[in-house]
């Protein structure tokens, strides 16, 4: 499954800037755009392992829920 990294804004908006087989190859790729963000940019990106685009999507735009005080 590849991995995919993407850009989110404030409302929620997804753009996917890249696609990586190796987790490796997307982690230091994932840190290396985090640190060029300039800071008055809002966004933020994020990494995920997903069977497609599709999924990815679908697993960023989940709401989660806050896990429960004293649950660490």
């Amino acid at each position: 499954m590849p991995y995919f990294i993407f850009k989110i804004d404030l409302n929620r908006n997804l753009e996917l800037l890249e696609t990586y087989s190796k987790y490796r190859d997307a982690r230091d790729q994932a840190r290396k755009l985090r640190g060029d963000l300039p800071v008055e940019d809002t966004g933020t990106i994020k990494m995920i392992h997903a069977k497609h685009e599709q999924e990815a999507i679908h697993l960023l735009k989940q709401v989660r829920e806050p896990r429960p005080a004293g649950e660490e």
